[in-house]
């Protein structure tokens, strides 16, 4: 049985104020926290329901506490609270991803995990963007946390001190497909509902656009979406290195 003062604790992480104030975060599930763990990331406290295996040094929790303190409709065995690492300096060198207040944690997860994949480092926030260690983002990203690193920091001041170009994404852009890219640079992506803001436009050395291939019902793609399709067309000029 965990002490009620531990479970407590474990939900406060839900709110980000808390978060920050503790310098702790949530991750749930099997996968996502052995992503984590074999990334050398160790929990601070680890939680299952079944203690067999990997998890055998995990505190026992009953599947009623752990439903209490999860952020999951159906919970998934097991649970672990984990330090927010220290956050270096971002890295101006090769691609670069820069949201500009993205709000949703699902389409922030999708992106680090898209970064992950095609081997984007940096992801640069507005600082009014979700924040990545809500529970929901941790999640979404499956592990991929642990080899993005995200910055949070007035993206004018960013973008201007970066010295790389910048290319923003939107409806009245160019053709992303075909798009000849620099081997370098920063792909900007706008808020889900609003774009890119207005005073950031001026930083763009191209917009791109991602053409549909039919006369589309739907008005725009997801931002998770075109931030893939966008790392693919810069990606796929570039030759495959092993990481």
């Amino acid at each position: 049985m965990v002490a009620k003062r531990e479970l407590k604790f474990i939900k406060s992480l839900h709110q980000k104020k808390q978060r920050s104030l503790s310098g702790f975060f949530l991750a749930e599930g099997v996968k996502v926290v052995e992503t984590l763990m074999a990334a050398g990331w160790q929990p601070a406290h680890l939680y299952s329901t079944s203690t067999a295996g990997q998890f055998a040094s995990a505190e026992p929790i009953s599947e009623k506490e752990l439903k209490s303190v999860s952020t999951l409709k159906q919970p998934n065995q097991v649970l672990g609270v984990f330090e927010i690492p220290p956050v270096r300096p971002p890295e101006y060198t090769g691609w670069v991803l820069a949201l500009d207040r993205l709000r949703d944690p699902g389409n922030l997860g999708t992106i680090i995990r898209l970064c992950d994949w095609f081997g984007i480092r940096e992801i640069l926030c507005s600082p009014d963007s979700v924040d990545c260690f809500n529970p929901k983002v941790v999640m979404a990203s499956m592990g991929s946390l642990a080899r993005v690193q995200v910055h949070y920091l007035p993206l004018g001041r960013a973008l201007a001190e970066s010295g790389l170009p910048v290319f923003g994404a939107d409806m009245d852009g160019v053709p992303a497909s075909g798009f000849s890219f620099p081997t370098e640079g920063i792909l900007l992506m706008g808020s889900e509902s609003h774009g890119i803001a207005p005073d950031l436009k001026g930083s763009l050395k191209e917009v791109l656009n991602i053409r549909p291939f039919a006369n589309p019902g739907a008005e725009s793609l997801n931002v998770g979406v075109a931030t893939g399709i966008l790392l693919y067309e810069l990606r796929k000029q570039q030759p495959f290195t092993q990481r």
